[in-house]
C-alpha cells in the first residue's frame, strides 16, 4: 500500500510538471474538454430550468386540481367529435357536489364551476386590456393557491346572489389604482359597475403563456348576467384530498360524470378530464430535442477533445522514451509508467472540466442577470457529473499511448534517438 501511494503521489507530480512545462499545448489539448464540459453543463441548467419553472407553475395552476372541460388539451386528432360535444353548465358542478357529499369514501373534494372570458378593465382614464375574467362561486377559495395581499373572496351568499363585486390581480389593481388603496373602489367592465373587494398577491406567469397577475374573479351569476354567459360553457375544476392518489381520483371522477351526464355502458365519454400530464407530455419533446443536441455537441467536442488528449499523450511518451527506458532499466514496474501518464491524461481533461464548470456557471449568472425570467438553474448535480465526464474522457482518451509506454522493452527505449 505505501509503495503504490508513493507511486501514485510522484507520479501526479510528474504529470503537472509537464502539464506546467508545456501550458500552451496542455491549454490547447483541454479546449475540446472545455467546450464539451460547458455544452453538456449549459444543457443541464436548461433542462433543470424548465423542470423548476414547470413544477412552480403547477403549483400556481393547482397540482392538486383536475379540470372537466369540454376539450382536451394537447393536439385535437377527431375535430368533429369534440365539437359536438354537449357543454359543460354550472349545474354540473352542483350535480358533482351531490355526489362527493354522498359519497362514503371519495377522493374528490369539491368541484367548482368556471366560465371564463377576456375583457378590459376601466377606472376613469385608466384602461387595462386582455384581463382574464373568471366567473366562478364562493368555493373557488378552496381551489386557488394563490394568497391575498388585501381584502378578500366573495362569499358563496355574494355569488348566488349576483353580487357586483370582484377580486383584481396584482398587476391590473397597480394599473388602475396608483395612489389609493384598490378595496372599496369601483372599476367597470363594459359599463357594468363592480366593486373590488379583494387584491390577490403577485403569482408570476404560467410557462410564460399568460400572467396569473392579470385576472379578474367575479360571482358566476354577476357574470352571466353581465355578460350573456349562460349559453356560454364551463369548465368544472375539482380539488382531490390527496395529489399522490391523482390518477385513481380522475377515474373516480370520470364515473361520476358519467352518472351525472346520464351515459350508458359502452358510450365514449362526452367529457375531457385534464390536468398537468398534458402540459408534461408537450414540454417532454422539447426536453429531448435540447437534450439529443446538447449530447451531440458534447458528444463532438469530446471526442475532439479525447482525440487531442491522446495524440500529446503519445508525443510525450515518444519525447521522453528514453526517460521511460532509464527508470524501467533502474526497477521501476509497468505499472508505475502505466499510472505516470494516465495520470497526466487525466489531470490535463480534468482541468479541462473545471475550467468548462467554472465558465458554464459564469455564463448561467451572465444569462440569469440579463434575462431574469428565463428558466435556467445551475444545480450541484452537474458539477459532479461534469468532472465524471472529464476524468472518464481523459481515462479513454489516455490508456492506450500509457499501455505502449509500460509495455517498451527498456534496451530498445535506451537506444530511441
Amino acid at each position: 500500500m505505501n509503495t503504490f501511494y508513493y507511486e501514485f503521489r510522484e507520479s501526479v507530480r510528474i504529470a503537472f510538471a509537464q502539464i506546467t512545462a508545456h501550458k500552451m499545448r496542455s491549454v490547447l489539448t483541454a479546449l475540446g474538454v472545455i467546450i464539451g464540459i460547458v455544452a453538456v453543463t449549459l444543457m443541464g441548467m436548461a433542462i433543470t430550468g424548465m423542470d423548476t419553472s414547470f413544477e412552480s407553475s403547477l403549483a400556481m395552476l393547482g397540482d392538486d386540481v383536475i379540470y372537466v372541460q369540454k376539450w382536451p388539451w394537447g393536439p385535437v386528432v377527431d375535430w368533429w367529435n369534440y365539437t359536438n360535444r354537449p357543454p359543460l353548465q354550472p349545474i354540473v358542478a352542483t350535480e358533482l357536489n351531490k355526489l362527493i357529499e354522498a359519497a362514503p369514501s371519495t377522493l374528490l373534494d369539491v368541484a367548482v364551476p368556471v366560465r371564463v372570458r377576456s375583457g378590459t378593465v376601466k377606472r376613469g382614464d385608466n384602461s387595462v386590456g386582455g384581463v382574464y375574467m373568471a366567473g366562478t362561486s364562493g368555493d373557488y377559495g378552496r381551489i386557488i393557491t394563490a394568497d391575498f395581499r388585501e381584502g378578500r373572496l366573495f362569499t358563496e351568499t355574494e355569488a348566488e346572489s349576483a353580487c357586483a363585486v370582484c377580486v383584481l390581480g396584482c398587476d391590473v389593481a397597480d394599473a388602475l389604482f396608483t395612489n389609493v388603496p384598490a378595496v372599496g373602489q369601483t372599476i367597470q367592465v363594459r359599463g357594468y359597475p363592480f366593486q373590488v373587494i379583494g387584491v390577490l398577491a403577485r403569482q408570476g406567469s404560467f410557462l410564460g403563456l399568460f400572467s396569473f397577475d392579470t385576472q379578474m374573479i367575479l360571482p358566476i351569476k354577476a357574470f352571466e348576467k353581465d355578460f350573456g354567459g349562460k349559453n356560454i360553457g364551463a369548465e368544472i375544476r375539482v380539488k382531490v384530498k390527496d395529489k399522490k392518489r391523482l390518477e385513481e381520483a380522475k377515474e373516480e371522477l370520470i364515473g361520476l360524470m358519467r352518472r351525472v351526464r346520464g351515459q350508458l355502458p359502452g358510450e365514449s365519454d362526452n367529457f375531457s378530464i385534464n390536468g398537468e400530464e398534458a402540459f408534461k407530455e408537450q414540454l417532454d419533446p422539447v426536453k429531448k430535442g435540447i437534450a439529443i443536441a446538447g449530447l451531440f455537441v458534447t458528444g463532438l467536442a469530446l471526442f475532439v477533445g479525447a482525440i487531442g488528449i491522446m495524440n500529446i499523450t503519445f508525443v510525450s511518451v515518444k519525447e521522453r522514451t528514453k526517460e521511460i527506458g532509464t527508470r524501467k532499466a533502474l526497477g521501476a514496474k509497468r505499472r508505475t509508467i502505466l499510472l505516470q501518464f494516465l495520470i497526466e491524461s487525466i489531470s490535463v481533461s480534468v482541468i479541462g472540466g473545471i475550467v468548462g464548470i467554472i465558465l458554464s456557471s459564469s455564463l448561467c449568472l451572465l444569462i440569469g442577470h440579463i434575462f431574469p425570467k428565463l428558466p435556467i438553474s445551475f444545480s450541484p448535480v452537474l458539477v459532479v457529473v461534469s468532472l465524471l465526464v472529464s476524468a472518464g474522457t481523459g481515462i479513454v482518451a489516455g490508456f492506450a499511448p500509457a499501455w505502449g509506454a509500460s509495455r517498451l522493452d527498456p534496451v530498445v527505449a535506451l537506444r530511441y534517438e
